[in-house]
C-alpha cells in the first residue's frame, strides 16, 4: 500500500519556517520582557502566552477575519501586494507562528531571568555592549533553555490542527497538513492511513522529546 507523503512533508516544510521565524523573533522579545522597564510589558507578557490557554480555534478564527479580503488589511495585500494569506501556505506559517510564540519565549525569558546580574555587570564593566553581551556572554550560556524553545516551539508546529485548520483548511499539498490528514482519514474511515500519519507523528515526537532530554542531561553534568 502507498502513501501520501505530501501531508508529512508541508508539516514538516511548516515546523522548520516556524521554528526559524520564532528563533529571529523569540529572542529578543523574550530579552525585551525580561529587562526592559517599561510598564506596558506588563501587558504584552500575558498576550505571549494567550495561545497556552486560547482555544487554537479562537486564534484561527481572528487571523482568518484579520487576513480575509473582506478586511483593510488583508484586501490591502492582496490589491497592493498580491499576497493572499488565508488558505495559503502562508497562511498556515502566520497562525502557527502566533500560536507556537509562547513555546519560542517562555523558556529562554526563563534562562534569561535565572542568568546571573552579576556576569551581566562584569560584562558591562569591561566594556562589552548590550548586544555584545547577549549573543557573547548571555546566550552561549543558556543553550539549554534556547534549545528547549527551539525543540518545542518545532514539535508543537508539528502537532498544531485547530488555528492550521481554520487559516489554512485542507487543500491538497498547499494546507493539507499530517494533523489535518488524519481527520480527514477518520471521517473517510481509512485506518489504515491514519495509523500511518499517526504513528509517524508519534515516532517523530518522540525522538525529538527523547532527544532534548538527552541533550539537557549532558548540559547539566558539563554544568556540575
Amino acid at each position: 500500500m502507498s502513501f501520501d507523503l505530501s501531508p508529512l512533508l508541508l508539516t514538516f516544510k511548516l515546523a522548520l519556517a516556524v521554528t526559524l521565524i520564532l528563533v529571529a523573533a523569540g529572542v529578543p522579545l523574550a530579552y525585551w520582557i525580561v529587562f526592559t522597564r517599561r510598564k506596558w510589558k506588563y501587558i504584552i507578557e500575558p498576550l505571549v502566552s494567550m495561545p497556552l490557554v486560547l482555544p487554537p480555534t479562537v486564534l484561527g478564527f481572528y487571523i482568518l477575519l484579520l487576513f480575509s479580503p473582506r478586511s483593510f488589511l488583508g484586501n490591502f495585500l492582496e490589491t497592493h501586494i498580491h499576497v493572499n494569506v488565508v488558505f495559503t501556505f502562508l497562511g498556515l506559517v502566520a497562525g502557527s507562528v502566533l500560536f507556537s510564540l509562547p513555546f519560542m519565549v517562555n523558556p529562554i525569558k526563563a534562562g534569561f531571568q535565572n542568568f546571573p546580574k552579576s556576569l551581566i555587570e562584569a560584562s558591562y564593566a569591561l566594556g562589552k555592549s548590550k548586544r555584545e553581551t547577549l549573543l557573547k556572554v548571555i546566550l552561549p550560556n543558556i543553550k539549554p533553555s534556547l534549545l528547549t524553545g527551539i525543540i518545542m516551539a518545532f514539535a508543537h508546529t508539528v502537532g498544531e490542527f485547530g488555528v492550521v485548520l481554520m487559516v489554512g483548511g485542507s487543500i491538497p499539498g498547499e494546507t493539507r497538513t499530517a494533523s489535518i490528514a488524519i481527520f480527514g482519514e477518520v471521517e473517510a474511515l481509512n485506518y489504515a492511513n491514519a495509523h500511518f500519519y499517526s504513528g509517524t507523528l508519534f515516532l517523530i515526537s518522540f525522538g525529538i522529546l527523547f532527544t532534548l532530554n538527552a541533550m539537557n542531561r549532558e548540559e547539566l553534568k558539563v554544568i556540575s
